[in-house]
């Protein structure tokens, strides 16, 4: 059973035992859950459950942080009266191999406002992406930046 089956089934236990059966109670029952599966690795058998929570959290935090910035960029560039953009579809050369890693991936930079991802090329090596500020002198960098940031930790947290 994997790691994260089993800390629901404990979450779940433990609102049964206080009868308490709210959100909180899930949330105090889950970290509770996570602490008794970090010292019941050998038993249970989980040991990449914590490694890729922490994964998990890094993508989150590293999204929120993205989202921020595109955000104020974007609310930047709509309250003066100069508009920025500059926009550009280009091509980004995949890593991501299967349909979850490519789905998750275009999802993210899509939801990231002033991205959106257009298409995958027919043999599935090619990403491409509209982006609406675009340094046109130094396309690599925008490449390196999506590669290092999203694709990087998409495939850490999927492989």
């Amino acid at each position: 059973m994997s790691g994260f089956l089993w800390n629901i089934l404990l979450a779940l236990a433990w609102m049964g035992l206080t009868e308490e059966f709210t959100a909180r109670s899930l949330a105090i029952g889950f970290i509770l859950g996570m602490a008794v599966l970090f010292f019941a690795r050998p038993v249970v058998g989980t040991p990449q459950y914590f490694t890729k929570m922490v994964q998990l959290i890094e993508l989150a935090l590293f999204l929120a942080w993205e989202l921020l910035l595109a955000n104020l960029r974007v609310a930047y560039d709509v309250v003066t009266p100069t508009h920025y953009m500059k926009p550009g579809v280009i091509g980004i050369p995949l890593e991501a191999r299967t349909d979850l890693e490519i789905t998750l991936l275009a999802n993210l930079i899509t939801l990231t406002p002033g991205t959106l991802s257009l298409d995958v090329s027919a043999d599935r090596r090619v990403l491409y992406i509209h982006i609406m500020y675009i340094d046109y002198d130094d396309l690599d960098e925008v490449r390196r930046q999506i590669k290092a940031g999203y694709e990087r930790r998409v495939l850490q947290l999927l492989r």
